[in-house]
C-alpha cells in the first residue's frame, strides 16, 4: 500500500468513528425533532402540491366555469368557442352583471354543441389580464379557435348570446377590417381625395401600437357609419420608410390628420370613443361665420378669452383658405371666427383682408393697444397667422385657470398673483383693483409672462409654494422654465413689492421652493432613492448617466414594474457610472422642465454629460430584457464587460 493511500484510509475510520459518536449521541427528543421536521416538510410539499392541483381543476360557480393564470391555457387548448368575462370581486358593474351572465351560461351549455361560459378574475390573475389588455371592468370576450374576439355590444343576455351562437358556426370568419391599409403606391391618392382622415403610423412589435389598434379599429368602425364617413388608415412605418421620412414620424404610434392630402398633428384621445367624438369635432369648419355686429359685442362684453375674427371677401377669397388652414392647425386651442360682413368690418375699423386679435374688456388696459391687426394676403404663409394669434393671444394680465393653464400659461418664467379673483358684477371692482398693480409692474417686463389666479383654484400649488398660511390676501410666485418656483414673502402685497420681488428674480437672487420629502439617512440600495431636494445633484450629476423613474404609490403598473426595475438596478450594481433611480412624483418636484410627466411610471435617461436631452422609454415593454437594450443603446459609461453580457 502507498502511504498516500494509507493516509486516505485513516481519514476515513476517523470520520466514521465521528458519526458513530454523534449518533449515539443524539437523544429521543433530538430524533423527534429530526422526524417532525422531515414531516412537515413532507406535509408543505403536499400543500403546494394540492394547490397547484386546485389552481389547475376547473371548478364551476352557477353554470360559470372559473378559470386562472394556471389553468386557462389547458381548458381553451381544445375549445373551439368560449365567453370570457374579466371581472373584479370589489366592481359594482360586475356584481350587477352577475345574475345575467349565469343565465347565458345556462342558455349556451344547452347549445348544441354546448359553449363554454368562464370568468375570470383579473385582479388576481394578471398575466390573463395584460395578455388580454384588460383595462376595465366587467371586460367581455369571445375565443374562437384560440384567437381574441372583441365583444362591443350591450351587456344583455340576447346580444351576448346571439354573438356568440354567430362566432360559434363553422363557417363564421372575422369581418375584414375597416381600418384602410396604405401603402406608397396608394397613399397619395386615397389621402389627397379625403375631406378629412385620421393615419395611424405604427410599428408592428410596438407595444403601444398594439394596445391602440383594437380601439382604432372599432373608432373605424363607428366613423364609417357617419354621413359622409370619416375613414381611418394606418401605414407600417417600418416598411413604409419613405412615407414616415415625409410625414416626420419618429416615435410610434404616430397619428396625423389629413384635410385634403394637408397633415395635422392629432392631439386627441386613443380610445375608441374618444377618437369618435375628437374626429367629429375635427370634421366640422375650424373657423365659424359671424353675421352680425352684435355677436361682436357680446364677445367683448361676456367673451374670456382671445378674440380673432378674419375679415374677407368671401369664401373663394384666397386669403380666407390661408386663415382656414391657420385655423385648422389651431383649433383646439383657439375659438376663430370670420366674416364677410363690411359693417363688421367698419365696426372694427380695419378693411377686409385683415385678421384681428383682441381682448374683452375686462382684459384691456391703457398699456396696450385695444386690438392688434394683421394683413392676410392669398400669398401669406399659415405659420405667420399662425404665429400672429399666438404672439398676441394674451393679454398683459391674464386669468389663468384649470380650464386654460395647459393651453394658454406653458412659457416660462410666468409670474402668478393669487387671490380671490371673481369677475361677476359684485367683486368686478376689488378684481379689477388688485390686477391694476399686478399690470404697472408687467408693463415693466414684457419677457415675462404674468397671470391673476384665484387663490383656491390652486390651492396645492400656493400650499405647495408655503403660501397657505401667509395670512396675507394676495401673493405671489414665479414659475421659471427650469422647473423651480419662487414665492414672494409674505408682506403687504402692492406694485412696489411685486416690482421687487420680480426685480430680484431677475438678478437670479431668489432661493427657489422644492416640495419634497426627507432626504433618505440610508440610500444604499441598489435603486437609489430621489426626493425634490436631491433631483439635481443625483439625476442632473454630469459625470453619471442616470436611468430615473417617476412613479405614483397607488399606481398599479409601478407595482408591478417594481421587481423587473429593482432586477436591472441589481444587474448593474458594478456599474460606477450608471445610477439606477427612483421618485415619488406625486410627494417631489421634479426641478427640471425637460423631465415632462404625464402619466405613471414615466422612465427617462439622463445621459452623463448632456442632461438637457434626457431620452424618454416609450414603444416597448417595461421587461428587464427591453429596459436593458434601452440602457445599452443611451449609456456613456458602461464597461465593455458589461455591454458583452447584455
Amino acid at each position: 500500500m502507498r502511504p498516500r493511500n494509507a493516509c486516505l484510509l485513516v481519514l476515513l475510520l476517523a470520520l466514521a468513528q465521528l458519526l458513530a459518536v454523534a449518533s449515539a449521541g443524539e437523544t429521543d427528543e433530538d430524533s423527534s425533532n429530526r422526524e417532525n421536521a422531515i414531516e412537515d416538510e413532507e406535509e408543505e410539499e403536499e400543500e403546494d402540491d394540492d394547490d397547484e392541483e386546485d389552481d389547475l381543476e376547473v371548478k364551476e360557480e352557477n353554470g360559470v366555469l372559473v378559470l386562472n393564470d394556471a389553468n386557462f391555457d389547458n381548458f381553451v387548448a381544445d375549445k373551439d368557442t368560449v365567453l370570457l368575462e374579466f371581472y373584479a370581486p370589489w366592481c359594482g358593474h360586475c356584481k350587477q352583471f352577475a345574475p345575467e351572465y349565469e343565465k347565458i351560461a345556462t342558455i349556451l351549455k344547452d347549445n348544441d354543441p354546448p359553449i363554454a361560459v368562464a370568468k375570470i378574475d383579473a385582479t388576481s390573475a394578471s398575466t390573463l389580464a395584460s395578455r388580454f389588455d384588460v383595462s376595465g371592468y366587467p371586460t367581455i370576450k369571445i375565443l374562437k379557435k384560440g384567437q381574441t374576439v372583441d365583444y362591443d355590444g350591450s351587456r344583455t343576455q340576447e346580444e351576448i348570446v346571439a354573438k356568440v351562437k354567430e362566432v360559434s358556426q363553422p363557417d363564421w370568419t372575422p369581418p375584414p377590417e375597416v381600418t384602410l391599409v396604405l401603402t406608397k403606391d396608394n397613399f397619395d391618392e386615397v389621402v389627397n381625395d379625403a375631406e378629412i382622415m385620421l393615419v395611424e403610423f405604427y410599428a408592428p412589435w410596438c407595444g403601444h401600437c398594439k394596445k391602440l389598434a383594437p380601439e382604432y379599429e372599432k373608432a373605424a368602425k363607428e366613423l364609417s357609419k357617419r354621413s359622409p364617413p370619416i375613414p381611418l388608415a394606418k401605414v407600417d412605418a417600418t416598411t413604409e420608410t419613405d412615407l414616415a421620412k415625409r410625414f416626420d414620424v419618429s416615435g410610434y404610434p404616430t397619428l396625423k390628420i389629413f384635410r385634403k392630402g394637408k397633415p395635422f398633428d392629432y392631439n386627441g384621445p386613443r380610445e375608441k370613443y374618444g377618437i369618435v367624438d375628437y374626429m367629429i369635432e375635427q370634421s366640422g369648419p375650424p373657423s365659424k361665420e359671424i353675421l352680425s355686429m352684435k355677436q361682436v359685442q357680446e364677445f367683448l362684453k361676456d367673451g374670456d378669452d382671445a378674440i380673432i375674427i378674419g375679415i374677407f371677401k368671401g369664401e373663394s377669397d384666397p386669403a380666407y383658405q390661408q386663415y382656414q388652414d391657420a385655423a385648422n392647425n389651431l383649433r383646439e386651442d383657439y375659438k376663430f371666427h370670420h366674416t364677410f360682413s363690411t359693417e363688421i368690418a367698419k365696426f372694427l375699423k380695419v378693411s377686409l383682408g385683415k385678421l384681428v386679435v383682441m381682448q374683452p374688456e375686462k382684459f384691456q388696459s391703457k398699456y396696450e393697444p385695444r386690438s392688434n391687426v394683421m394683413d392676410v394676403q392669398g400669398s401669406t404663409e399659415g405659420s405667420a397667422i399662425k404665429d400672429y394669434v399666438v404672439k398676441h393671444a394674451l393679454p398683459l394680465v391674464g386669468h389663468r385657470k384649470a380650464s386654460n393653464d395647459a393651453k394658454r400659461y406653458t412659457k416660462r418664467p410666468l409670474v402668478v398673483v393669487y387671490y380671490s379673483v371673481d369677475f361677476s358684477f359684485d367683486y368686478r371692482v376689488a378684481t379689477q383693483f388688485w390686477r391694476s398693480k399686478v399690470l404697472e409692474v408687467a408693463k415693466d417686463f414684457p419677457e415675462y409672462t404674468f397671470a391673476i389666479a384665484d387663490e383656491e383654484d390652486y390651492a396645492t400649488e400656493v400650499r405647495d409654494l408655503g403660501l397657505s398660511e401667509s395670512g396675507e390676501d394676495v401673493n405671489a410666485a414665479i414659475l421659471d422654465e427650469n422647473g423651480k418656483k419662487f414665492a414672494m414673502e409674505p408682506e403687504g402685497f402692492d406694485s412696489d413689492t411685486l416690482r421687487e420681488f420680480v426685480t430680484a428674480f431677475k438678478k437670479g437672487k431668489l432661493k427657489p421652493v422644492i416640495k419634497s420629502q426627507p432626504v433618505p439617512k440610508n440610500n444604499k440600495g441598489p435603486v437609489k432613492v430621489v426626493v425634490g431636494k436631491t433631483f439635481d445633484s443625483i439625476v442632473l450629476d454630469p459625470q453619471k448617466d442616470v436611468l430615473i423613474e417617476f412613479y405614483a404609490p397607488w399606481c398599479g403598473h409601478c407595482k408591478q414594474l417594481e421587481p423587473v426595475y429593482t432586477s436591472l438596478a441589481k444587474k448593474y450594481k458594478s456599474q460606477k457610472g450608471l445610477v439606477i433611480a427612483k421618485m415619488d412624483a406625486t410627494a417631489n418636484d421634479i426641478t427640471n422642465e425637460r423631465y415632462k410627466v404625464e402619466g405613471f411610471p414615466t422612465i427617462y435617461f439622463a445621459p452623463s454629460g448632456d442632461k438637457k436631452n434626457p431620452v424618454k422609454f416609450e414603444g416597448g415593454d417595461r421587461d428587464l430584457e427591453h429596459l436593458s437594450k434601452f440602457v445599452e443603446e443611451h449609456a456613456t459609461k458602461l464597461s465593455s464587460r458589461t455591454k458583452e453580457e447584455l
